[in-house]
């Protein structure tokens, strides 16, 4: 579970990055996507803080 939260966090972050570029040139809708991106990286960051948590836990 840990690995599979790590890849999907590392999967968002490489598919948002022409967005970040084009973001910083003064696009606006992508922008909003790097946005919308940042927050889905922040609960996928939850999850795998809580998974890795979870795997202390069982040790």
């Amino acid at each position: 579970m840990v690995n599979q939260h790590y890849e999907n966090l590392k999967r968002i972050l490489d598919e948002c990055e022409a967005d970040v570029l084009k973001a910083a040139g003064g696009n606006k809708a992508a922008g909003t996507r790097v946005r919308k991106a940042m927050q889905d990286v922040k609960n996928v960051a939850q999850d795998l803080r809580k998974s890795i948590l979870d795997a202390q836990k069982v040790d």
